[in-house]
């Protein structure tokens, strides 16, 4: 399994000349019927000696705490975080495995967080916030060292993560400061990952991956405060917020195919499904709404995959050109 970035080194290696590589990019898209950039391609998984290897990681990693735990707490997270560290110089930074990047990744953030907590108790008001700029800072330094695509989604979330630990530890009993918090960290990781985005239009270097793991942290960070504070899943279920929610998803929608991600689609999903569900069942007299809103949403957004890119141009074709520019392209003629 070869990927773009794959591509770009054997380009730049002198193997494959650039004009044989977009002609290769080409002939893909023509074959799929779709333009590359619509695939929204991340590397998760090489083979199967991928998931071998994150069982036989996860054994070790596991395994070690377990230990190392029965004589001290945090010496066990230590270990945790140093032993994720140390493998990924093997099978991050020699063998390029994807998955147990993402999982020792995760491990090692994952352990210093777990350190720091285990060290301050987690019972103090600021544990949360040091253990969290702890969190951002071991993000920062694996990224500098493996350049994992992920990483930069998983530090912003730590340094958003930070923020809304001071907004709640200023405001400690207030609800709609915490709702408030994780929508302004959504709009803040959306901007980021659009700049990310805006950075490579043809989604064909490890700039494109960053952006597609910034969409997948922004988009619930956006839309779950919002619904949320309509008190959907708390039995308000009255016409006028039901007919709110579809409308919010009919933007969300719109958002999703003009900078031609499904994050945010997939993340307001659950919440139109049940509006579609109360408004049939209220107003339709239907005792199975449930299955008949599956079957309308389904037929839907199959109907939207295949006519993803006609719609798209639609979309495109009214913006300002200024935007475009920062946009995937799409055959506009």
């Amino acid at each position: 399994m070869y990927t773009d970035e794959d591509l770009n080194l054997a380009v730049k290696q002198g193997v494959f000349s650039d004009s044989s590589v977009d002609e290769f990019r080409r002939l893909m898209s023509s074959t799929k019927g779709a333009p590359l950039v619509d695939e929204e391609n991340f590397r998760l998984v090489g083979g199967f000696n991928d998931i071998f290897i994150v069982i036989a990681c996860g054994l070790l990693l596991f395994s070690s705490l377990w230990v190392v735990q029965a004589f001290n707490d945090s010496l066990g997270y230590l270990v945790f975080a140093a032993l994720s560290w140390g493998l990924s110089d093997v099978f991050v930074l020699k063998r390029k495995m994807a998955l147990p990047a993402i999982v020792l990744l995760l491990g090692f953030v994952g352990g210093v967080f777990a350190f720091s907590e285990s060290l301050l108790g987690g019972d103090m008001p600021s544990s949360a916030i040091i253990s969290t700029s702890l969190s951002t800072l071991a993000a920062y330094l694996h990224w500098r060292r493996f350049q994992v695509p992920i990483t930069v989604a998983v530090g912003t979330g730590a340094a958003l993560a930070l923020l809304a630990s001071v907004a709640i530890s200023v405001f400690p009993q207030s609800p709609t400061v915490l709702l408030s918090s994780l929508f302004v960290c959504g709009c803040l990781a959306f901007l980021f990952a659009m700049y990310w985005d805006a950075a490579d239009t043809r989604r064909v270097t490890r700039k494109s991956d960053v952006a597609f793991w910034l969409h997948l942290l922004a988009a619930p960070l956006m839309i779950h405060p919002v619904f949320s504070s309509l008190g959907v899943l708390d039995g308000n279920d009255s016409l006028n917020i039901m007919v709110l929610i579809v409308v919010l998803y009919v933007f969300m929608t719109v958002l999703s195919i003009s900078i031609d991600r499904r994050a945010f689609m997939v993340s307001s999903l659950m919440y139109v499904m049940y509006a579609l569900s109360s408004l049939i069942e209220n107003y339709g007299g239907v005792g199975y709404s449930l299955a008949v809103t599956g079957v309308v949403m389904g037929v839907s957004l199959l109907m939207l995959s295949i006519y993803w890119q006609a719609v798209r141009r639609m979309f495109l074709a009214r913006l300002p050109a200024r935007i475009r520019g920062y946009l995937p392209a799409a055959n506009l003629g």
